[in-house]
């Protein structure tokens, strides 16, 4: 796991070394362990390492040539966890390191861009094609890593997180018109555009050549089948389910360096648990998160019983009101791409205290809910489409009076319309197309992105491994009757846990995920929404005297609402004003 950058100049010049230099250092806490950088031509790219696989030869850009007399470098951020098997399958390549990211450099001379066909794993990827002077970046189907670029004039230019590509210079911190409505309204932006004008997304599954600076070819794998269910029967599929989970956990620990896991003692973490339990000889390390003194459910008593069963590590971490306050401005600082989901708030603590227990790898359970249906709102989707659509149909400050222009068109809404247009006019059933929009942007644009800069705020990699290709493959088309039923959704992982840890109680009613933020914010609410009310993010955005009434309300959605400004201000005045969080909340709004 690790940061990467690179540039191609426009007029063929050699790039700035200087501006290179700022990119990794803008990147130097994705990869703490060490940094290259390769200069040829008119592209330059940078690394900074976070050693995971192949501790002694696995520096990167690494260096091929193929059988022709063709030569290429590659930098990547991610895991191939198949390059056993890839390097098996190509013996007479002439390897030079053991890492896990040299196949997809030797697959690329042999096959070009298609190379990622053969690629299991989560990456961003990018290969300098030095005899045809282009530039190639790809990204993994799901998007669990991410890779942002720039092409304008003066040439092309990317990086691993869209801060380094403004710490360098290369883009102003200035708001792109649309993003930041979507983002108030969804907690997340859509697409290929990010909330920075001038900086995109390469979308999950996309590669994309660039030649002269510009680029000039797109392609995109998708991450699940498009393909209606197979018929199948509970039996079978609990015993291809047990087979599919067994690979996909097994090829997610393959690491030189110890791992551990997140364990909410949800189904997800608890189907992870158990399969690592059954793989690993020593015991399992897990990491729980929970918030004392609150109305919330605190998931500790439940994740201790499941790490009781299994022999597992545990270790309980506490978030309370103080972390709330102290932490919120670097967990915002972190979250460059914003996502304003609460979660980052746990995730952010849990990667602290796995940093500091000197650990690199964390397996977590982000994608279960999305390939096995376990949101709410799925057990609608059941029905005929056109009465399962839309999703999201109302944005988190609808009827609260209190953004500009609100009552205009819902342009914040498009990204999602979109997605919905796309799948509404394939063969899959309603709930299957649910699923689908979920995975284009909430999985990538949202949980993933919320995984990826909180654990790399500490160096810290993680691993998905419901975020598999042969797991997709399986999940996706099973009936919808395996997927949702009597009222439960995931109840095929549900069965499945019912023999494999039935002390996790997979069939209990499913209790969703919370934070208690409203109860720490309406704790010090005419405090808190002054100094909210007057930074000039917010000024941009709201109605004036607005955001006081709200922060004053109290209410369950007048929370979520006073959460999503509260973020948004410290992330404006970090990303967009550029500056550098001071103290906690308080201090940081009242500087």
């Amino acid at each position: 796991m690790c940061g990467i950058a690179g540039l191609m100049t426009a007029d063929g010049q050699a790039p700035d070394q200087r501006v290179l230099k700022i990119l990794a250092d803008a990147l130097a806490h994705r990869g703490p362990d060490g940094r290259g950088m390769h200069v040829v031509g008119s592209v330059g790219l940078v690394q900074t390492r976070l050693a995971i696989i192949d501790l002694e030869t696995g520096d990167q850009p690494l260096f091929a040539q193929s059988a022709q007399g063709n030569s290429a470098a590659l930098v990547a951020n991610g895991e191939i966890y198949n390059f056993i098997e890839l390097r098996a399958g190509m013996g007479e390549v002439g390897f030079t390191t053991k890492s896990d990211c040299e196949p997809p450099l030797h697959l690329y001379l042999r096959h070009g861009i298609e190379y990622t066909r053969h690629l299991r794993g989560m990456y961003s990827i990018a290969i300098h094609d030095a005899d045809r002077d282009r530039l190639v970046l790809s990204r993994d189907p799901f998007g669990i890593k991410p890779i942002y670029y720039i092409e304008n004039e003066t040439g092309f230019a990317f990086a691993s997180e869209p801060q380094a590509l403004i710490a360098a210079g290369l883009a102003a911190p200035v708001l792109r018109k649309g993003p930041p409505d979507e983002l108030l309204q969804l907690q997340f932006t859509t697409g290929r555009a990010t909330v920075f004008d001038g900086i995109e997304r390469v979308l999950p599954g996309e590669t994309i050549v660039v030649e002269k600076a510009r680029i000039i070819e797109r392609s995109q794998a998708g991450a699940l089948p498009a393909e209606a269910p197979v018929p199948r029967g509970a039996a079978d599929a609990l015993d291809e389910l047990d087979r599919v989970l067994n690979d996909s956990v097994g090829v997610h620990q393959r690491s030189d360096v110890p791992f551990a896991m997140f364990l909410s003692g949800g189904v997800d973490s608890s189907v992870l648990l158990a399969m690592m339990a059954r793989l690993n000889e020593r015991p399992v390390r897990a990491y729980t998160a929970g918030f004392p003194g609150t109305s919330a459910r605190d998931e500790r008593d439940h994740a201790r019983a499941v790490a009781k069963a299994t022999g597992t590590d545990h270790v309980e971490v506490a978030f309370d009101e103080g972390d709330f306050w102290n932490l919120l401005p670097e967990i915002a600082a972190a979250m460059d791409d914003p996502a304003a989901d609460y979660a980052v708030l746990p995730t952010y603590k849990l990667a602290q205290a796995v940093h500091a227990d000197g650990l690199k790898v964390v397996l977590s359970g982000e994608g279960g809910d999305e390939l096995f249906a376990g949101y709410g709102r799925y057990r609608t989707a059941t029905r005929n489409w056109p009465l399962a659509k839309p999703m999201r149909r109302k944005g988190i400050f609808n009827g609260l009076g209190v953004l500009r222009d609100a009552d205009k068109a819902r342009s914040w809404r498009a990204g999602i319309a979109a997605a919905e247009r796309t799948f509404d006019r394939t063969a899959l059933t309603g709930l299957q197309m649910m699923q689908a929009i979920d995975c284009v942007d909430w999985l990538p644009h949202d949980l993933l992105t919320k995984l990826d800069r909180c654990l790399m705020a500490h160096g810290v990699e993680g691993r998905v491994p419901f975020l598999d290709a042969r797991v997709a493959e399986f999940a996706f088309r099973l009936p919808d009757t395996l997927k949702v039923k009597r009222g439960l959704g995931k109840w095929i992982l549900r069965r499945w846990l019912e023999t494999g840890l039935p002390v996790s109680k997979p069939f209990a009613k499913k209790r969703g995920f919370t934070v208690p933020v409203g109860e720490w914010i309406a704790s010090r609410g005419s405090q808190l929404g002054q100094l909210v009310a007057v930074q000039p993010g917010i000024i941009e955005v709201c109605q004036a005297g607005a955001v006081e009434k709200l922060f004053a309300a109290g209410g369950k959605k007048q929370g979520k609402a006073a959460w999503t400004l509260l973020f948004y201000a410290l992330w404006h005045r970090r990303h967009i004003l550029g500056k550098i969080p001071a103290g906690d909340v308080f201090e940081t709004l009242a500087e």
